[in-house]
């Protein structure tokens, strides 16, 4: 669980200043300095494999992680104030079926590359000889995959580049507003139920995607190994990325809150029906989590920031901090784990989403 608290803990400490970085850059250019941080992370596990320590490894992460965080910060405003208000929901929706494009893709090429080769060698049966080969293989994979990585993120800087000049130029009201002022965004019901159930649901997420392959793999649900059931991974966020496509349509008809509350629904009875059936039923109900995980991330963002308009960057700072719930909510899991099992820890998350109902039933009593 350390890998994922190293990653989400960079949104609790960098979102704020990343929404600084939009009122002294812009959106375009605070992008552009997060995928170059994205970069320097990516290479920074270059090193990292050379010395074998774990800690140089989360370090890199961690780095890799501010740059997303920066990412994130700047393009979820900006999708709120390219159109109009009413479907902020819809076009979130939209944006963020493309970020789940690749956390598709990732997770299968993933379990090829790396739990295809590395994971299926039993490393106390090698000899010392072996075993230093074998960490070289282990580097040589690692780096060249994160090489890789900075490449096509370079690409991408260079592309931007050109547009530079280019978003939103409302932000002089607001740039030299204080933490104290963004933090009285708080204030706001709304405002801060919206904090609350982002870092719910990510804690939710990043728990149910951190256990899937152990889960599936576990004799009494889907008794396959681990590169297999990496593989099946693909299937969930796969089900994201399908449900978002059709559901940025589909909140043109249906007001989004009432769509959180209906898959916010959806999702603990999956949860439920996994956690207490065994066999391929189980494995079925918690990949089937991904396709009503979809709209909830962009739903609960803008209809908490909805009314923010020039202070929409500083709301998305704030509400980005939320995210640390992936830090949080994952090892309370694993702790509940220990005590029982993985089938009795998914009533964690089952309570997160308790919570994501209530925030849509407030909202939908405001007309939304």
């Amino acid at each position: 669980m350390l890998v994922q608290s190293a990653f989400f803990f960079a949104y609790f400490v960098a979102s704020i200043p990343a929404s600084r970085l939009i009122y002294k850059f812009g959106y375009v250019r605070s992008a552009i300095i997060g995928l170059f941080v994205m970069a320097i992370g990516c290479l920074a596990f270059i090193p990292a494999t050379k010395i074998h320590m774990f800690a140089a490894f989360l370090s890199a992460l961690f780095i890799l992680a501010v740059g997303v965080t920066i990412i994130q910060v700047v393009t979820n405003p900006l999708l709120t104030q390219l159109g109009k208000a009413e479907t902020v929901s819809s076009r979130l929706t939209l944006g963020h079926a493309f970020n789940s494009l690749g956390t598709t893709i990732a997770p299968y090429f993933g379990a090829i590359i790396i739990l295809g080769s590395i994971a299926t060698v039993d490393t106390s049966q090698l000899s010392s000889i072996e075993m230093t080969a074998y960490l070289q293989q282990e580097s040589s994979v690692i780096s060249h995959a994160y090489t890789g990585i900075a490449i096509v993120i370079a690409i991408f800087c260079i592309l931007l580049a050109r547009f530079r000049n280019d978003g939103p130029k409302n932000l002089s009201s607001s740039a030299h507003i204080s933490l104290s002022a963004s933090l009285s965004l708080l204030k706001s019901p709304r405002f801060a139920l919206g904090f609350i159930c982002l870092f719910l649901y990510v804690g939710a997420e990043v728990t149910i995607g951190s256990v899937l392959v152990n889960y599936l793999s576990q004799a009494e649900i889907m008794n396959i190994s681990a590169e297999h059931a990496g593989k099946l991974v693909a299937f969930y966020w796969g089900g994201a990325m399908i449900a978002r496509f059709l559901c940025s349509a589909l909140m043109k008809i249906i007001t989004p809150a009432k769509l959180l509350a209906l898959f916010s629904i959806a999702v603990m009875a999956l949860l439920f029906t996994s956690s207490t059936l065994r066999g391929n039923i189980a494995g079925i109900a918690i990949l089937a989590v991904g396709f009503f995980n979809s709209i909830m991330f962009p739903t609960i963002f803008s209809l908490a920031s909805k009314h923010l308009k020039e202070r929409a960057a500083e709301g998305s700072g704030i509400l980005c901090c939320g995210i640390v719930g992936g830090a949080i909510v994952p090892p309370l899991t694993g702790l509940v784990a220990d005590i029982s099992s993985l089938s009795t820890s998914l009533y964690v998350p089952i309570i997160c989403y308790l919570g994501i109902w209530v925030f849509s039933i407030f909202c939908s009593q405001q007309g939304d």
